[in-house]
């Protein structure tokens, strides 16, 4: 079976010619570039959000914004821009590219540019560095016809005290470890545990088993703080679906009747097997297809307010 990733887009020969923000300016994509001194580029310090644009407007841009800020704050860096400046950038950049949906957006804040490489942030010689690239991006249907294959990692999810999972930051060369070892192992990505052992999360989305019309999640310690995963949860808490955030093992998932990850740009992808074992009922996946089409309705209410608000 051919590999695939939830990240998986159709081909749209548009995005060859797409302008992208950096620090104000918008540059061809060809031109595009930062200083080999940036932080981001020297020690992965810098924290980012990947968006949505539908019907032109962004989807959970509140939960978004609150996201980038609270990541800020927690590794200590001054944002020199404020929230509606960031959602100013965002809206310039969409509209310079004439982009109105199916648009993801990927908007980065990296702690600026040092005078020589380190990791010391007294050698700043800039503010951070803004970059927003914009692209069509519909996801591949055949990912969601298909599904994925996950492969548990040895790499595990760390504790909080010395690299929050939570945080949505730049420094993610574990989970790319771990997603190394899910396509060698043959699988579509990587599946990781907690210090503890129980299931955490995927290497690049949340992670969700059904059982018994029962939706369980991680208890979101040692995962990464995802606006789909909250949503999710959401719109089961107002369906009457129950939902648990909690600890479970590899064995549950072994017996689980559905699996499905969760991301910004996939929305919901179901899981076929994980280490080799099939998910028993993929092939009709109830509860994944409502809470899919929950899901949508969620966005569609989001986006509605959104141009309320700005009408």
């Amino acid at each position: 079976m051919q590999q695939v990733s939830t990240h998986d887009a159709l081909p749209d020969p548009r995005n060859a010619d797409v302008l992208v923000y950096i620090n104000g300016d918008l540059v061809p994509r060809e031109d595009a570039k930062i200083s080999v001194f940036d932080s981001g580029y020297l020690v992965g310090d810098g924290v980012w959000e990947g968006l949505r644009l539908h019907d032109g407007e962004f989807a959970f841009l509140k939960e978004h914004m609150d996201r980038l800020f609270q990541g800020a704050a927690a590794i200590g860096m001054k944002m020199e821009m404020s929230r509606q400046d960031y959602i100013d950038a965002l809206r310039q950049t969409v509209e310079a590219n004439n982009m109105e949906t199916d648009v993801h957006v990927r908007l980065m804040v990296t702690r600026g540019i040092k005078k020589t490489p380190s990791q010391d942030p007294r050698l700043l010689i800039s503010p951070p560095t803004v970059v927003i690239t914009a692209e069509h991006k519909v996801a591949n249907p055949d990912v969601v016809d298909q599904g994925i294959r996950l492969f548990t990692s040895t790499v595990r999810r760390g504790s909080p005290d010395y690299l929050d999972p939570r945080l949505n930051c730049h420094s993610k060369l574990h989970e790319v470890v771990a997603l190394v070892q899910a396509l060698n192992a043959g699988a579509d990505e990587a599946l990781m545990l907690d210090i503890h052992g129980f299931v955490a999360t995927c290497n690049a989305t949340n992670f969700f088993i059904v059982k018994n019309s029962e939706v369980w999640t991680s208890t979101g310690q040692y995962c990464m703080n995802g606006i789909t995963r909250g949503n999710v949860i959401r719109v089961c808490r107002e369906n009457d679906i129950l939902v648990y955030e909690k600890n479970f093992s590899l064995t549950d998932v072994y017996d689980a009747d559905e699996s499905f990850v969760t991301g910004s740009f996939g929305g919901l992808t179901p899981v076929t097997e994980v280490d080799g074992r099939k998910i028993r009922d993929f092939e009709n996946r109830p509860m994944t297809k409502r809470l899919t089409k929950l899901y949508h309705n969620l966005i569609e209410a989001d986006i509605q307010q959104a141009k309320a608000a700005r009408s």
